[in-house]
């Protein structure tokens, strides 16, 4: 079945044009056709089937961070999907001189189908799609990284079958993939449990709205500073580093605050007996993991890589595909 007659089927032509800065602008319906849509575009592509659905079409991509996997998984994925996709570097066009958003998104609307860009400030994600025409899809920022949630998700429901009722215990820093997962949970249905040391813990007002979205769908979301108490009858353990991109300089003063919220196998042994282990990667083993848990049998995190790929494929076909 191609991509057409799947799209004709699910009728996701409300998608078209719209952009993707924060799971919390998506329903539940239309994160599970996205889903449904990965799916299939692995299919397609394990079996060789090389559909074309956005022949003619450019993304610009938009870098003030470096990547691996979302650049390599951007660029890759509408190349597979018949259109191309260009690199800009920060350093290399005007906004990274001083040229305004606003005249950035403007100009790059009469050049380009869609913007995805991945950048430090949610706010200039958000004024960047407020003055563009085209969709823009937020890469990752300091607050959120929805992506890597849409593959996330794909990747449990591959793991368990399901979302619904599924139990994650994300261990360390309240940060953009805390923030991210809370949001995936609530509107899939999920129970979600993070633990991070006091000071760390997410952002205050982005709880709050991940649970008045987990109301709506009868999820749970828990926030705690005992990871042995977060992870008992998780069926997901995921993790990510505790200084991130920008926090170089607070490296030693984190690795005191988040000694004891190091993934280890004594920490894995709570959870269920098939529980998965999840990292969005970069990992820095002996710091967040140990190598015997991130190398282990309980780890997914490769198959969690590669499904960037397809989420942010499908991504594409519904918001660019004329």
């Amino acid at each position: 079945m191609g991509v057409e007659l799947k799209r004709a089927r699910l009728n996701p032509q409300y998608l078209h044009g719209k952009d993707f800065l924060t799971l919390a602008d998506y329903t539940q319906e239309e994160i599970t056709y996205l889903l449904q849509l990965a799916d299939q575009l692995k299919t397609q592509r394990k079996n060789g089937i090389a559909e074309q659905p956005l022949k003619g079409k450019t993304l610009g991509m938009i870098f003030e961070k470096s990547s691996t996997r979302t650049r390599v998984s951007f660029e890759a994925g509408i190349y597979q999907l018949g259109g191309n996709g260009i690199f800009l570097s920060s350093k290399d066009i005007q906004i990274g001189r001083g040229e305004s958003i606003s005249d950035t998104a403007q100009v790059l609307s009469g050049y380009l189908d869609a913007i995805m860009i991945r950048t430090f400030s949610q706010t200039a994600v958000e004024e960047l799609a407020e003055k563009a025409s085209i969709p823009v899809i937020n890469g990752l920022t300091d607050l959120y990284h929805p992506c890597q949630v849409l593959a996330d998700l794909q990747t449990i429901k591959e793991q368990k079958g399901t979302l619904d009722g599924v139990k994650v215990s994300y261990i360390g820093d309240g940060n953009n993939m805390a923030h991210s997962l809370m949001l995936g949970a609530a509107i899939m249905g999920m129970h979600l449990s993070v633990a991070a040391p006091k000071g760390y813990q997410p952002d205050q007002k982005i709880v709050a709205k991940a649970k008045k979205l987990a109301a709506l769908s009868e999820a749970d979301i828990q926030i705690t500073d005992n990871p042995e108490l977060s992870v008992k009858e998780s069926d997901v353990i995921y993790t990510d580093v505790w200084a991130s991109m920008g926090q170089e300089e607070e490296q030693v003063k984190r690795e005191i605050a988040f000694k004891d919220f190091q993934v280890h196998s004594n920490l894995l042994q709570l959870a269920k007996s098939d529980a998965i282990f999840m990292h969005c990667l970069p990992a820095h083993r002996g710091e967040e993991v140990t190598a015997d848990v991130i190398d282990g049998n309980h780890s997914v995190i490769f198959q969690q890589a590669e499904n960037r790929l397809h989420v942010q494929k499908a991504l594409l076909v519904a918001l660019m595909e004329s």
